[in-house]
């Protein structure tokens, strides 16, 4: 299997675990309201965490799939604004032609906001920097959901899982 190949499958796993999440968090007795909580005062609040797990996949299918996408960068505001944007991302994935991505050696460079740029070839970008990115803000998001009461577990987060899932013997 290519490292493309791998890395849509895990981006679209994610992205359903996210969908699952915001919409079990839409039923919060807060409602959209929940999308202002955090879990420190100088980490980013629901809303953003989870704009930023669909950025880096947004970001990685621009990068190593040539595509180009705009990034939208105005705030969540709502639960059903964030299913929508969830949404066409998994459209986006499904859309991905994994063959279209550079060779895994081929390098990327990248610039961050704050000037640091790297360099690295293919499959480490993708190994090393996005995948670890989306992992990192999907745990946010599941870890401020957690903090404000939602009834989720580790199921939630790794309910694709279910289709592997073997019956025991009777």
């Amino acid at each position: 299997m290519s490292y493309a190949t791998a890395a849509l499958a895990t981006y679209a796993n994610t992205l359903g675990t996210l969908d699952h999440l915001v919409t079990k968090a839409s039923a919060h007795e807060q409602g959209d309201a929940l999308l202002q909580a955090r879990l420190a005062e100088d980490m980013f609040p629901l809303h953003t965490q989870i704009r930023f797990t669909i950025d880096q996949i947004v970001t990685a299918l621009k990068r190593l799939g040539g595509l180009e996408l705009a990034t939208d960068d105005s705030d969540i505001t709502s639960f059903a604004d964030a299913r929508a944007r969830i949404a066409a991302t998994q459209a986006l994935i499904a859309a991905t032609d994994p063959a279209t991505w550079p060779a895994s050696d081929d390098t990327v460079e990248f610039t961050l906001p704050n000037g640091m740029t790297f360099a690295m070839q293919a499959h480490e970008y993708c190994r090393d920097w996005a995948t670890p990115q989306v992992y990192f803000h999907l745990m946010a998001a599941y870890s401020i959901l957690r903090a404000e009461g939602l009834a989720i577990g580790k199921i939630d987060y790794l309910g694709y899982m279910m289709k592997y899932l073997k019956q025991p013997a009777a």
